[in-house]
Protein backbone atom coordinates (compact mmCIF):
# COMPACT_ATOMS: atom_id res chain seq x y z
CA UNK A 1 0.00 0.00 0.00
CA UNK A 2 1.05 3.50 -0.86
CA UNK A 3 0.17 6.99 0.91
CA UNK A 4 -3.08 8.43 -0.49
CA UNK A 5 -2.58 11.81 -1.96
CA UNK A 6 -5.27 14.40 -0.84
CA UNK A 7 -5.70 17.95 -1.91
CA UNK A 8 -6.02 20.53 0.06
CA UNK A 9 -6.11 24.30 -0.10
CA UNK A 10 -2.85 26.40 -0.90
CA UNK A 11 -4.57 29.65 0.23
CA UNK A 12 -6.57 29.97 3.94
CA UNK A 13 -6.79 33.34 4.96
CA UNK A 14 -9.82 33.70 7.23
CA UNK A 15 -10.16 36.76 9.53
CA UNK A 16 -11.38 40.91 9.11
CA UNK A 17 -10.29 42.78 5.89
CA UNK A 18 -8.90 39.60 3.69
CA UNK A 19 -11.54 40.18 0.46
CA UNK A 20 -8.82 43.73 0.01
CA UNK A 21 -5.82 41.92 0.02
CA UNK A 22 -7.26 38.99 -2.50
CA UNK A 23 -4.95 40.74 -5.09
CA UNK A 24 -1.60 40.41 -2.65
CA UNK A 25 -2.87 36.65 -2.49
CA UNK A 26 -2.56 36.06 -6.56
CA UNK A 27 0.27 37.66 -6.99
CA UNK A 28 2.23 35.47 -4.13
CA UNK A 29 1.01 32.63 -6.62
CA UNK A 30 1.77 33.85 -9.36
CA UNK A 31 -1.44 34.20 -10.72
CA UNK A 32 -1.47 37.28 -13.28
CA UNK A 33 -4.26 36.70 -15.50
CA UNK A 34 -7.54 36.11 -13.54
CA UNK A 35 -11.72 35.95 -14.02
CA UNK A 36 -13.70 36.84 -11.36
CA UNK A 37 -17.34 35.66 -10.90
CA UNK A 38 -19.69 37.62 -8.46
CA UNK A 39 -22.95 36.40 -7.18
CA UNK A 40 -26.25 38.38 -7.34
CA UNK A 41 -25.95 41.89 -6.81
CA UNK A 42 -22.21 41.74 -5.65
CA UNK A 43 -20.68 43.71 -8.16
CA UNK A 44 -22.03 46.82 -6.58
CA UNK A 45 -20.87 45.66 -3.26
CA UNK A 46 -17.75 44.58 -3.33
CA UNK A 47 -16.69 45.03 -7.04
CA UNK A 48 -14.72 48.22 -6.36
CA UNK A 49 -12.38 47.30 -3.68
CA UNK A 50 -11.54 43.41 -5.43
CA UNK A 51 -10.61 45.32 -8.32
CA UNK A 52 -8.82 48.12 -7.31
CA UNK A 53 -7.07 45.75 -5.01
CA UNK A 54 -6.24 43.56 -8.22
CA UNK A 55 -4.80 46.68 -10.27
CA UNK A 56 -2.82 48.01 -6.85
CA UNK A 57 -0.96 44.46 -7.38
CA UNK A 58 -0.78 44.29 -11.67
CA UNK A 59 -2.97 41.41 -11.52
CA UNK A 60 -5.28 41.83 -15.17
CA UNK A 61 -8.75 41.26 -14.95
CA UNK A 62 -9.66 39.52 -17.99
CA UNK A 63 -13.56 38.99 -17.27
CA UNK A 64 -16.00 39.88 -14.35
CA UNK A 65 -19.70 39.57 -13.95
CA UNK A 66 -22.12 38.44 -11.83
CA UNK A 67 -23.56 34.49 -12.66
CA UNK A 68 -26.80 33.73 -11.50
CA UNK A 69 -27.46 30.55 -12.56
CA UNK A 70 -26.30 26.90 -11.48
CA UNK A 71 -27.88 25.15 -14.43
CA UNK A 72 -24.68 22.77 -15.69
CA UNK A 73 -25.54 23.86 -19.65
CA UNK A 74 -24.84 27.52 -19.21
CA UNK A 75 -21.81 26.74 -17.12
CA UNK A 76 -20.27 24.47 -19.98
CA UNK A 77 -21.23 28.10 -22.10
CA UNK A 78 -19.15 30.26 -20.77
CA UNK A 79 -16.40 27.96 -19.14
CA UNK A 80 -15.05 27.63 -22.96
CA UNK A 81 -15.72 31.38 -23.56
CA UNK A 82 -13.11 31.60 -20.72
CA UNK A 83 -9.89 33.87 -22.16
CA UNK A 84 -7.12 30.61 -22.69
CA UNK A 85 -4.34 33.01 -20.95
CA UNK A 86 -7.14 32.87 -17.65
CA UNK A 87 -4.53 31.21 -14.74
CA UNK A 88 -7.47 31.44 -11.95
CA UNK A 89 -11.24 31.69 -11.42
CA UNK A 90 -12.85 33.95 -8.41
CA UNK A 91 -15.96 33.19 -6.98
CA UNK A 92 -17.78 35.79 -4.90
CA UNK A 93 -20.55 34.94 -3.32
CA UNK A 94 -22.84 32.73 -1.91
CA UNK A 95 -23.47 28.73 -2.30
CA UNK A 96 -24.73 29.35 -6.07
CA UNK A 97 -21.57 31.27 -7.62
CA UNK A 98 -18.81 29.28 -5.49
CA UNK A 99 -20.78 25.96 -6.63
CA UNK A 100 -20.59 27.70 -10.71
CA UNK A 101 -17.15 29.11 -10.60
CA UNK A 102 -15.87 25.79 -9.14
CA UNK A 103 -17.05 23.63 -11.56
CA UNK A 104 -16.12 26.10 -14.56
CA UNK A 105 -12.04 25.60 -12.51
CA UNK A 106 -12.60 21.84 -13.14
CA UNK A 107 -14.05 22.01 -16.43
CA UNK A 108 -11.25 24.24 -17.83
CA UNK A 109 -8.72 22.79 -15.07
CA UNK A 110 -7.64 26.12 -13.47
CA UNK A 111 -7.13 26.60 -10.14
CA UNK A 112 -10.58 27.97 -7.94
CA UNK A 113 -10.44 30.39 -5.52
CA UNK A 114 -13.41 30.37 -3.02
CA UNK A 115 -14.54 33.52 -1.50
CA UNK A 116 -17.77 33.44 0.19
CA UNK A 117 -19.93 36.21 1.49
CA UNK A 118 -21.75 34.41 3.88
CA UNK A 119 -20.92 31.36 6.00
CA UNK A 120 -24.39 29.07 5.36
CA UNK A 121 -22.66 25.79 4.46
CA UNK A 122 -19.05 23.58 4.06
CA UNK A 123 -19.99 24.12 0.19
CA UNK A 124 -16.90 26.92 -0.42
CA UNK A 125 -14.32 23.56 1.06
CA UNK A 126 -15.94 21.18 -0.86
CA UNK A 127 -14.66 19.02 -3.66
CA UNK A 128 -18.24 18.88 -5.24
CA UNK A 129 -21.05 21.36 -6.51
CA UNK A 130 -24.60 21.33 -6.51
CA UNK A 131 -26.06 22.08 -10.30
CA UNK A 132 -28.62 21.82 -11.91
CA UNK A 133 -28.89 18.64 -14.46
CA UNK A 134 -31.79 17.99 -16.43
CA UNK A 135 -34.08 19.96 -14.57
CA UNK A 136 -32.77 18.51 -11.19
CA UNK A 137 -30.20 19.65 -8.17
CA UNK A 138 -27.53 16.63 -8.58
CA UNK A 139 -24.02 16.84 -6.83
CA UNK A 140 -21.05 16.37 -9.24
CA UNK A 141 -17.47 16.48 -8.91
CA UNK A 142 -15.85 19.77 -9.03
CA UNK A 143 -12.59 21.36 -7.42
CA UNK A 144 -11.03 21.37 -4.55
CA UNK A 145 -10.18 25.24 -3.39
CA UNK A 146 -6.79 26.46 -4.72
CA UNK A 147 -7.46 28.52 -1.88
CA UNK A 148 -9.98 29.77 0.31
CA UNK A 149 -10.45 33.80 1.32
CA UNK A 150 -13.24 34.24 3.78
CA UNK A 151 -13.28 38.34 5.12
CA UNK A 152 -15.22 37.98 8.98
CA UNK A 153 -16.36 41.48 7.89
CA UNK A 154 -18.03 40.55 4.93
CA UNK A 155 -19.66 37.35 6.27
CA UNK A 156 -20.75 39.62 9.69
CA UNK A 157 -23.43 41.98 6.87
CA UNK A 158 -24.55 38.47 5.59
CA UNK A 159 -28.45 38.45 7.09
CA UNK A 160 -28.10 36.60 10.26
CA UNK A 161 -30.25 33.64 8.42
CA UNK A 162 -26.88 32.66 6.66
CA UNK A 163 -25.34 32.18 10.30
CA UNK A 164 -28.50 29.78 11.42
CA UNK A 165 -27.89 28.15 8.06
CA UNK A 166 -23.77 27.71 8.43
CA UNK A 167 -24.22 26.73 12.22
CA UNK A 168 -26.86 23.74 11.38
CA UNK A 169 -24.65 22.57 8.54
CA UNK A 170 -21.79 22.42 10.71
CA UNK A 171 -23.36 21.04 13.92
CA UNK A 172 -24.38 18.08 11.56
CA UNK A 173 -21.05 16.69 11.49
CA UNK A 174 -22.47 15.33 14.59
CA UNK A 175 -24.80 12.76 13.83
CA UNK A 176 -23.09 12.19 9.84
CA UNK A 177 -20.13 10.56 12.00
CA UNK A 178 -22.60 8.36 14.30
CA UNK A 179 -24.24 7.53 10.71
CA UNK A 180 -20.86 6.31 8.89
CA UNK A 181 -20.27 4.81 12.13
CA UNK A 182 -23.61 2.84 12.09
CA UNK A 183 -22.81 1.54 8.26
CA UNK A 184 -19.17 0.44 9.49
CA UNK A 185 -20.25 -1.63 12.20
CA UNK A 186 -23.21 -3.14 10.25
CA UNK A 187 -20.48 -3.93 7.63
CA UNK A 188 -21.69 -1.98 4.66
CA UNK A 189 -18.77 0.77 4.79
CA UNK A 190 -15.03 0.98 6.33
CA UNK A 191 -14.49 4.29 7.89
CA UNK A 192 -11.60 6.44 7.33
CA UNK A 193 -10.02 7.70 10.92
CA UNK A 194 -8.24 10.01 9.12
CA UNK A 195 -11.57 12.06 7.62
CA UNK A 196 -13.43 10.97 11.47
CA UNK A 197 -10.40 12.88 13.47
CA UNK A 198 -10.76 16.04 11.33
CA UNK A 199 -14.46 15.74 10.98
CA UNK A 200 -14.61 15.27 14.56
CA UNK A 201 -11.77 17.79 15.74
CA UNK A 202 -14.14 20.40 13.45
CA UNK A 203 -17.58 20.20 15.53
CA UNK A 204 -16.11 19.58 18.62
CA UNK A 205 -14.11 22.69 18.58
CA UNK A 206 -16.80 24.97 17.27
CA UNK A 207 -19.61 23.94 19.85
CA UNK A 208 -16.98 24.82 22.51
CA UNK A 209 -16.28 28.03 21.49
CA UNK A 210 -17.17 30.70 23.84
CA UNK A 211 -19.13 33.51 22.64
CA UNK A 212 -21.92 35.87 23.56
CA UNK A 213 -22.55 36.68 20.04
CA UNK A 214 -22.83 35.11 16.82
CA UNK A 215 -21.53 37.81 15.25
CA UNK A 216 -18.36 37.93 17.20
CA UNK A 217 -15.16 37.42 15.24
CA UNK A 218 -13.88 34.60 17.15
CA UNK A 219 -16.59 32.80 16.75
CA UNK A 220 -17.13 33.60 12.87
CA UNK A 221 -13.52 32.55 13.07
CA UNK A 222 -14.46 29.05 14.65
CA UNK A 223 -17.20 28.31 12.34
CA UNK A 224 -15.46 29.09 9.16
CA UNK A 225 -12.55 27.49 10.02
CA UNK A 226 -14.38 24.42 10.75
CA UNK A 227 -16.42 24.51 7.82
CA UNK A 228 -13.59 25.21 5.80
CA UNK A 229 -11.74 21.49 7.45
CA UNK A 230 -15.45 19.60 6.56
CA UNK A 231 -14.66 20.22 3.29
CA UNK A 232 -10.89 18.43 3.85
CA UNK A 233 -12.82 15.39 5.48
CA UNK A 234 -14.56 14.69 2.87
CA UNK A 235 -11.79 14.92 0.42
CA UNK A 236 -9.47 12.72 2.49
CA UNK A 237 -12.54 10.34 2.68
CA UNK A 238 -13.36 10.28 -0.89
CA UNK A 239 -17.28 11.10 -0.56
CA UNK A 240 -19.47 12.77 1.98
CA UNK A 241 -20.03 10.17 4.79
CA UNK A 242 -17.90 12.35 7.34
CA UNK A 243 -19.87 15.41 7.06
CA UNK A 244 -23.42 14.35 5.48
CA UNK A 245 -25.37 11.57 7.00
CA UNK A 246 -29.40 11.54 7.43
CA UNK A 247 -29.77 14.35 8.33
CA UNK A 248 -28.48 15.45 5.14
CA UNK A 249 -30.63 12.79 3.52
CA UNK A 250 -33.86 14.73 4.65
CA UNK A 251 -32.71 17.86 3.72
CA UNK A 252 -32.35 16.75 0.43
CA UNK A 253 -35.77 14.90 0.55
CA UNK A 254 -37.67 18.21 1.18
CA UNK A 255 -35.71 20.29 -1.67
CA UNK A 256 -37.08 17.58 -4.05
CA UNK A 257 -40.77 17.83 -2.41
CA UNK A 258 -41.14 21.44 -1.44
CA UNK A 259 -41.77 24.94 -3.96
CA UNK A 260 -39.33 26.65 -1.91
CA UNK A 261 -37.41 25.10 0.69
CA UNK A 262 -35.72 26.48 3.34
CA UNK A 263 -31.88 27.27 3.82
CA UNK A 264 -29.80 23.45 3.55
CA UNK A 265 -28.44 24.10 6.70
CA UNK A 266 -31.56 25.63 8.15
CA UNK A 267 -33.57 22.13 7.37
CA UNK A 268 -30.54 20.07 8.25
CA UNK A 269 -30.00 21.51 11.69
CA UNK A 270 -33.19 20.52 11.92
CA UNK A 271 -32.90 17.04 11.09
CA UNK A 272 -29.92 17.30 13.03
CA UNK A 273 -31.51 17.18 16.27
CA UNK A 274 -34.20 14.36 15.16
CA UNK A 275 -31.52 12.54 14.20
CA UNK A 276 -29.52 13.17 17.59
CA UNK A 277 -32.74 11.84 19.43
CA UNK A 278 -33.09 8.96 17.22
CA UNK A 279 -29.06 7.89 17.71
CA UNK A 280 -29.71 8.55 21.24
CA UNK A 281 -26.35 10.57 20.90
CA UNK A 282 -25.32 14.03 22.24
CA UNK A 283 -28.73 15.64 21.49
CA UNK A 284 -28.50 17.42 24.31
CA UNK A 285 -25.34 19.42 22.93
CA UNK A 286 -27.20 19.53 19.65
CA UNK A 287 -30.20 21.40 21.76
CA UNK A 288 -27.61 23.49 23.89
CA UNK A 289 -25.64 25.27 20.61
CA UNK A 290 -29.05 25.65 18.51
CA UNK A 291 -30.64 27.47 21.92
CA UNK A 292 -27.48 29.59 22.71
CA UNK A 293 -26.80 31.02 18.88
CA UNK A 294 -30.62 31.84 18.28
CA UNK A 295 -31.09 28.62 16.09
CA UNK A 296 -34.40 27.50 17.43
CA UNK A 297 -35.32 31.27 17.79
CA UNK A 298 -35.16 31.58 13.96
CA UNK A 299 -36.92 28.17 13.51
CA UNK A 300 -39.60 28.81 15.26
CA UNK A 301 -40.47 31.99 12.86
CA UNK A 302 -40.25 29.37 10.26
CA UNK A 303 -43.36 28.32 10.28
CA UNK A 304 -42.41 24.72 8.99
CA UNK A 305 -44.62 21.97 8.49
CA UNK A 306 -44.58 18.55 10.32
CA UNK A 307 -45.86 16.15 7.62
CA UNK A 308 -43.17 17.50 5.27
CA UNK A 309 -40.89 16.10 7.65
CA UNK A 310 -42.55 13.26 8.27
CA UNK A 311 -42.42 12.48 4.13
CA UNK A 312 -38.85 13.42 3.91
CA UNK A 313 -37.80 11.29 6.57
CA UNK A 314 -39.81 8.38 4.29
CA UNK A 315 -37.92 9.33 1.34
CA UNK A 316 -34.45 9.78 2.98
CA UNK A 317 -33.35 6.42 2.00
CA UNK A 318 -34.40 6.59 -1.67
CA UNK A 319 -31.88 9.53 -2.03
CA UNK A 320 -29.05 7.75 -1.54
CA UNK A 321 -29.90 3.79 -1.96
CA UNK A 322 -26.05 2.39 -1.69
CA UNK A 323 -25.71 4.18 1.68
CA UNK A 324 -26.83 2.44 5.24
CA UNK A 325 -27.62 5.44 7.68
CA UNK A 326 -29.94 4.89 10.60
CA UNK A 327 -32.71 5.98 8.38
CA UNK A 328 -32.14 3.07 5.60
CA UNK A 329 -33.91 1.47 9.06
CA UNK A 330 -37.80 1.14 8.69
CA UNK A 331 -37.37 1.12 13.11
CA UNK A 332 -35.46 4.07 13.02
CA UNK A 333 -37.84 5.90 10.30
CA UNK A 334 -40.56 5.02 12.76
CA UNK A 335 -38.36 6.42 15.60
CA UNK A 336 -37.46 9.88 13.88
CA UNK A 337 -41.39 10.05 13.00
CA UNK A 338 -42.04 9.80 16.98
CA UNK A 339 -39.73 12.37 17.94
CA UNK A 340 -41.10 14.85 15.14
CA UNK A 341 -44.88 14.88 16.96
CA UNK A 342 -43.57 13.85 21.06
CA UNK A 343 -40.45 15.94 21.44
CA UNK A 344 -41.10 18.96 23.42
CA UNK A 345 -38.17 20.67 21.00
CA UNK A 346 -40.32 19.88 18.19
CA UNK A 347 -43.46 20.58 19.19
CA UNK A 348 -41.99 24.23 19.47
CA UNK A 349 -40.55 23.84 16.40
CA UNK A 350 -43.72 22.83 14.44
CA UNK A 351 -46.06 24.66 16.73
CA UNK A 352 -47.59 21.20 17.43
CA UNK A 353 -48.96 22.49 21.24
Amino acid sequence: MGTSHIAIPTILKVGKGTLGNIGAYLKESSMNNAVIYFGNGLVELFGKQVIDSLKQNDINLLEYRELDTVDINDIIDFAFEIDTKAQVIVGIGGGKVIDAAKYAAYLRKLPFISVPTSASSDGFSSASASLIVNGRRTSVPAKMAYGIVADTDVIKSAPDRFLYSGIGDLVSKITALYDWLFEDENGYTYMNDFAVMIAKKAVNSFVRVPFTNIKEDLFLRELLDSLALSGIANEVAGGSAPTSGSEHLISHALDKMLETPQLHGIQVGVATYIMSVVQDHRYVRVDTIFKDTGFWDYVETLNLNVEDYEKAIDMAPSIKPFRHTYLHEEKYRQKAKEVLHNDERMKKVFHLN
